[in-house]
């Protein structure tokens, strides 16, 4: 028996389904930063239905990204499984090509995400569901797009990390080494219209042609991601309201997270104009930390009081909004301080819609479902640690390992070896490295870490010219 074969009789195997099965509309932002929407502590920026949206929804305060860049954090939302454990530890474009003129030398890792690997869209397709991917995907060449990956439709998914512009008609050869790039799917367009505007149309269109079945609509803004473009009239209105002391202070990134929470309106809107509201969760996240580099010469964002920002693994690279709204089961406008992954989803997905999936798939799935949470956001998962694994450089950090444990987080820096290690309780901002003065705990911690990276064999840099007294480890 293949593995489709298996999904299809696992799914008949199940008890009954309910009457009217949930709907799942997953709304993934772009380099959106943990304190860049107001539920979150914004001060320039205006996000009036994500606020809407948190207050109906549970809203998690330590939601991690799988990884601190794109498409490691998207193949493991899709599947489950640490980006360490599936091999795409980077996004695309530089999985085959690492820097050979660094310190030590990234590995060369996976491009593509393997169709050996069930995704929750295969999972819902085979118990019946409409699924509709619209936006940013990034997650290999042509032979790896949502269709090969159980999506019924595709809209403007890639293998390209961002789009050449946001204006129409969405396409030019003026940025990222001169090539040319496209967004595919969206024709008769005009000028003047703006892409995340545009994708949420589609998307809204899609929701009205799922004909009774139940849907997964997955709705990946390229917003805010570079190229740094707000509409002009949103972008002079915020440029009026930056003040003195303000930590957000660029008026065109301000315009595109306007226009994101506009649109994250226009969903709403539509789920209960067709009333089925009620029998559909909503779920918002981040592929990473914000971006805190420069644009143009213009800083990006601010991830206070989080460290850092995309690329790193200190918090303000790792820790992003989440927010998951589930009329009639979860509460209304409460939080959870439980630390929760994007290898979270798929399991959460799965429970939530009665479907157990492939077992051999299931075998090796890292993350844990959070139903409970949901249903007591006051309750704590059965895990004792998170794990992250960025082999590679940014330029916020070189490559590094890093365990989560509670409130313990440890950092292993791949150049020289040397650990740092928090206290997130009392130092969010990790401020204060403890590696010396606590190294009994920092050995600790730094064995579990050892011991996962070989349990998922993660791909490791090399190091071209020893002699530091440092070897990476195997």
């Amino acid at each position: 028996m293949d593995r489709r074969q298996f999904l299809s009789t696992a799914a008949c195997a199940l008890a009954a389904p309910a009457a009217r099965p949930l709907n799942f509309v997953f709304i993934l932002a772009d380099d959106l930063g943990w304190s860049d929407t107001t539920p979150y502590g914004a001060d320039l920026h205006e996000t009036p239905n994500i606020e809407r949206l948190a207050r109906e929804s549970v809203r998690f305060t330590r939601a991690y990204s799988a990884a601190p860049v794109c498409s490691p954090t998207r193949a493991s939302i899709h599947t489950g499984k640490h980006p360490a454990r599936l091999g795409i530890t980077i996004w695309r474009e530089s999985a085959r090509t690492p820097p050979r003129n660094r310190r030590v030398i990234p590995p060369v890792v996976e491009e593509n995400l393997a169709h050996s690997e069930v995704t929750c869209a295969e999972v819902l397709r085979e118990a019946g569901y409409f699924n509709a991917h619209v936006g940013k995907w990034h997650l290999g060449n042509a032979e790896h797009y949502p269709e090969t990956h159980g999506f019924d439709v595709n809209i403007g998914g890639t293998c390209w990390g961002a789009p050449a512009t946001f204006f129409w008609p969405y396409r030019g050869s003026q940025l990222y080494g001169g090539e040319y790039r496209y967004v595919p799917g969206l024709e008769g367009g005009k000028p003047g219209e703006y892409l995340t505007d545009r994708l949420t149309g589609e998307a809204l269109r899609l929701i009205g042609s799922s004909a009774g079945r139940p849907f997964f609509l997955n709705l990946c803004y390229h917003t805010v991601h570079t190229p740094i473009e707000g509409q002009p009239e949103l972008v002079e209105r915020y440029r009026r309201k930056i003040a003195p002391g303000m930590r957000h202070k660029n008026a065109a990134y301000a315009a595109m997270v306007h226009s994101m929470d506009q649109n994250v309106g226009r969903v709403l809107a539509r789920l209960n104009e067709l009333r089925i509201a009620d029998r559909t969760v909503v779920v918002f996240f981040s592929d990473n930390g914000g971006f805190i580099n420069p644009y143009k010469g213009e800083a990006v964002t601010d991830n206070y009081p989080l460290r850092s920002g995309k690329g790193a693994l200190y918090e303000g690279g790792i820790r992003v909004p989440l927010m998951i709204r589930w009329p009639g089961v979860a509460p209304a406008g409460v939080t959870c301080g439980e630390p929760v992954s994007s290898i979270d989803f798929y399991p959460t997905m799965l429970e939530m819609a009665g479907l157990k999936g492939d077992a051999k798939h299931n075998a090796t799935v890292d993350g844990k479902s959070l139903v409970p949470l949901l249903k007591s956001p006051g309750a704590r998962l059965d895990r004792g640690e998170l794990f992250f694994h960025y082999p590679h450089y940014y330029p916020t950090t070189t490559p590094v390992s890093a365990i989560l444990a509670r409130d313990w987080k440890l950092l292993e820096y791949f150049e020289d070896g040397h650990l740092e290690l928090y206290n997130l309780g009392d130092d969010p901002s990790e401020k204060r490295d403890l590696a010396a003065a606590m190294p009994d705990r920092a050995k600790q911690l730094h064995a579990r870490l050892a011991a996962w990276r070989k349990s998922v064999n993660a791909p490791m840099p090399s190091r071209p010219n020893s002699g530091t007294g440092y070897e990476i480890p195997k």
